[in-house]
């Protein structure tokens, strides 16, 4: 999945970036208190959209 649209879909479900680190960038679900990293790739897995979607209680795109 393309990043920028992972990234979209994040924002439309309540997610809005905490911090940048080093190599990801860290987003938070303030109403779950949630939080997880997503890589700075153009590509991102669907594996690792998954887990991050899961991580952060919202559903898949």
């Amino acid at each position: 999945m393309k990043r920028v649209d992972f990234i979209r879909h994040l924002l439309k479900h309540g997610c809005e970036l905490l911090r940048e680190g080093g190599n990801h960038s860290i987003y938070v679900n303030r109403t779950n208190n949630r939080v997880s990293a997503v890589p700075r790739h153009r590509e991102i897995d669907d594996f690792l959209v998954w887990k991050i979607c899961r991580d952060l209680e919202i559903p898949m795109p």
